[in-house]
């Protein structure tokens, strides 16, 4: 692989990781000042461990962000994969509600759903990469 290549697809994933590694701690510890910030505190589930439980696996998905930047892009297509679809997972979701005018605040779509769609579509371009080995 052309090494500025690697290099690019080595700091969009820091990038992610860092992404969603603050975000994870966010919702994780901090989700009622999370949920005011974003000015739909009336959302706040009544039972925090909902969130604390998803600002985990977003914690996670963050960490495996930073193992695909510490490995070999090749042997780690399978976990690149994995980051990549949850990527799609997640905008997918938000612009299905978005649609349908279901979103408590459109920071939530248009934030997060946004960027994860623009992280999408770049790791799924280093995906095919890696897989075809280009």
């Amino acid at each position: 692989m052309n090494p500025n290549k690697e290099k690019y697809y080595r700091s969009l994933f820091i990038l992610a990781g860092i992404y969603d590694v603050l975000l994870g701690l966010t919702f994780t510890f901090f989700p009622a000042r999370t949920f005011a910030a974003l000015g739909i505190s009336e959302k706040l589930p009544a039972f925090g461990g909902y969130l604390t439980l998803l600002g985990a696996f977003v914690l996670v998905i963050g960490v495996a962000y930073f193992l695909i930047v510490l490995g070999d892009l090749r042997r780690n297509a399978d976990l690149i994969l994995v980051g990549t679809l949850y990527k799609l997972a997640y905008a997918a979701t938000a612009f299905f509600y978005w649609a349908q005018g279901s979103l408590p605040n459109v920071a939530f779509g248009a934030l997060f759903g946004v960027a994860d769609a623009v992280f999408f579509v770049l790791m799924a371009e280093c995906f095919w990469t890696v897989k075809n080995k280009r």
